[in-house]
């Protein structure tokens, strides 16, 4: 296997907006550098490139973008085999234009930014394949307590995303957590680790209303794993299935607050230490059992999902939504206010325009990634997919370990949003509203039957043997 690495910094040099929240936030510092990595990987007529991104999410035109450019920098790459996901920090620069109200010449427009960022990262990606080598890989399994599902629910069957737990109609948790750590190693020839793959179910969201750019929880990660392995060691993010899930603690928040005092850590620094020590505790382990020449297969589908259907109630719900933020004050020296209207009016009027439209827009085609290396599975979903869906592909999966990596690419719309789940849209709340996704359950348990198609097709196909 012919393996190349790569690593850039993205971070803006001017004042950004920063996406994730239903406000405009102005950068108004960098607290810590934006970065991407990429993994360049080749074997036979298999080739992938994987780039791990500091990023919220990575919509449709920037990853096209990025494809177009790697297309003329890269000749002999199909640029369909290059994948990119985002690690969902709430603390990155916004790439699209019309999601905040424009925010005057002192503040860099996602446009330009967008310019930017394609142009580092595609010749960061010239690099690692340039730089492919003969090495190995290798994988284990570790743990590693990071996310917590955030979906709080109360006697009556509602529930809450970030409730509170200290309320006498608590009832419990609505879902599952998974705190598994999937690893994958690479290695030169002289068994000298190169870079590692972490997979973890949790967005890296701890700091995300702060107003400065940061990677969130990611960059204390990479920074004790560096600590330990060296700095050479470069460090793949990827986040599972993890729509339902936060670095948040719903339950024994003040008990956790004393152990980390204890340790003289910050949230952040001690979810890195975890993540550090689910990576150094399997190292030695994956280090006893390098595979040079792997099993090795990439396939890619565009998998059609059915659309979730806006009902007539929801309909005069956003209806009258669009109507309370149009009798608010419209004042642009209040930006706060200002821009929440704004968000507010985009995002349900966006919902009466899909009841309109929906007979003739019923489907919503997405790409979906496999990849076969040894005994590992890589699958890709555009979605904050709630945890469930990556439970099941993973139980049904013929790899021993399977990476779900959401958060990859998106479909030929610019709107992925939450995948929620039956029992998430039954109970309500934000992620499980109709505005906050274009597919429900039903496009759910589609996703997870194709990618499990494509997973398992990849043990069955002679050319990945």
């Amino acid at each position: 296997m012919k393996i190349g690495w790569a690593h850039v910094d993205v971070t803006p040099d001017r004042p950004v907006i920063l996406r994730g929240q239903f406000h405009v936030r102005i950068s108004q510092y960098v607290n810590d550098p934006l970065t991407c990595t990429i993994l360049a990987l080749e074997q036979d007529d298999h080739q992938a490139i994987m780039v791990s991104c500091d990023r919220v999410n990575m919509p449709y035109p920037l990853e096209a973008r990025v494809r177009e450019a790697v297309a003329k920098r890269l000749p002999g790459f199909d640029p369909r085999n290059l994948l990119m996901n985002a690690t969902h920090t709430h603390t990155a620069a916004e790439v699209e234009e019309g999601i905040y109200p424009d925010q005057g010449p002192d503040v860099m427009p996602p446009t330009e930014y967008a310019e930017f960022f394609t142009a580092r990262v595609t010749e960061a990606i010239a690099q690692a394949w340039e730089s492919r080598a003969p090495g190995g890989v290798s994988w284990g399994y570790g743990h590693a307590v990071v996310g917590h599902n955030r979906r709080l629910c109360y006697q009556g069957g509602m529930a809450k995303m970030y409730g509170k737990s200290n309320q006498s109609d608590f009832s419990h948790v609505e879902g599952y957590e998974d705190h598994g750590v999937d690893l994958l190693f690479t290695w030169d020839l002289n068994e000298t680790l190169t870079g590692v793959i972490v997979n973890v179910a949790c967005p890296s969201q701890v700091t995300e209303g702060e107003s400065y750019v940061s990677a969130d929880f990611w960059h204390e990660a990479r920074e004790e794993i560096h600590r330990r392995l060296g700095d050479d060691v470069q460090i793949f993010a990827q986040c599972a299935a993890a729509g339902d899930q936060s670095p948040h603690l719903l339950l024994e928040q003040r008990s956790e607050e004393l152990m980390r005092r204890r340790r003289g850590l910050t949230e952040r620094q001690e979810i890195g230490r975890r993540i550090a020590n689910a990576v150094e505790g399997v190292l030695p382990w994956a280090r006893e059992e390098i595979v040079t020449h792997p099993a090795f297969a990439h396939v890619v589908k565009d998998v059609n999902l059915p659309t979730r259907l806006v009902t007539r109630a929801d309909y005069d719900e956003a209806a009258a939504q669009v109507a309370h933020w149009e009798a608010q004050p419209a004042d642009p020296s209040d930006i706060y206010a200002f821009s929440v209207r704004y968000v507010m009016l985009r995002r349900y009027g966006k919902v009466m325009t899909r009841y309109q439209t929906q007979q003739e827009d019923c489907l919503y085609q997405t790409e979906v990634h496999a990849l076969r290396i040894g005994d590992v599975a890589i699958a890709t979903n555009p979605f904050e997919l709630f945890l469930d869906y990556g439970m099941r592909m993973k139980a049904r999966s013929q790899a021993v370990q399977t990476f779900v990596v959401q958060l990859t690419g998106t479909g030929k719309n610019t709107m992925s949003g939450y995948l929620p789940t039956a029992r998430a849209v039954a109970a309500k709340s934000y992620g499980a509203e109709v505005a906050d996704n274009r597919v429900g359950p039903e496009a759910g348990q589609v996703l997870v039957d194709q990618t499990l198609d494509l997973i398992n097709s990849l043990w069955e196909t002679p050319a990945a043997q």
